[in-house]
């Protein structure tokens, strides 16, 4: 008998669907799906909830892999950035931009700041090299592009989820590139400070399903 490949409870998104109430946010729903054979896909959004971050995502195992880098990235490979890895997410919250509405988890505007595909430098499975401590990529994005690390923080005093994002030494190095000078939606060209003073931004309003602007410009 053929089975499906979506479960009714994904395990690696249990996290995900119980922070969130899909009555009250407009945030896609817990499912995982499985690749096609297609290049996989990272994302980077800009999320201003109790403090201003950067989600950081790679698609992997039918999931996004997510990391909140507060800092933002980086592309001076002296610069390691803290990277906390956070709950998986389902693919569709790649396209994600609106407004998580107050008392829901992550409350706040959201923003797809970059996108694009990535390959593997090195391993042939993201999800196991993740699971081993360490991932190392390439990026094709509109503003990231080049080798990155994503290595797990080792010791005694460390958290569990305690990452760091590196820039590894290529063509891609810039000195002087910080990201907060790039404030832009790849998707929409909008900031978030636009998209909170948006009357028509993608967010939840009287007991009805997401409404607004879902498309892209």
């Amino acid at each position: 008998m053929a089975t499906s490949k979506t479960s009714k409870k994904p395990a690696p998104l249990s996290q995900y669907e119980a922070k969130r109430d899909f009555a009250r946010t407009p945030e896609p729903r817990a499912n995982v799906r499985k690749g096609t054979g297609r290049a996989v896909r990272f994302v980077v959004q800009k999320h201003r909830a109790t403090r201003l971050h950067y989600d950081f995502r790679l698609e992997a195992d039918g999931v996004l892999k997510s990391w909140a880098v507060p800092k933002g990235p980086s592309l001076d490979p002296a610069d390691k950035r803290l990277a906390m890895q956070v709950e998986d997410h389902p693919l569709d919250y790649r396209d994600f931009e609106g407004i998580i509405p107050e008392d829901n988890y992550g409350a706040g505007e959201v923003i797809v700041w970059d996108k694009g595909t990535y390959r593997l430098a090195e391993g042939v499975d993201a999800a196991v090299e993740i699971a081993a401590g360490k991932i190392k990529f390439i990026l094709t994005g509109k503003k990231l592009t080049g080798m990155f690390t994503l290595v797990k923080m080792r010791g005694r005093n460390q958290t569990e989820n305690a990452w760091l994002l590196i820039k590894d030494k290529d063509s891609g190095v810039d000195l002087s590139w910080r990201a907060e000078d790039h404030a832009e939606s790849v998707k929409s060209g909008r900031t978030l400070e636009d998209v909170a003073k948006n009357p028509r931004a993608r967010k939840w309003s009287s007991n009805r399903p997401a409404s607004g602007e879902s498309k892209e410009r």
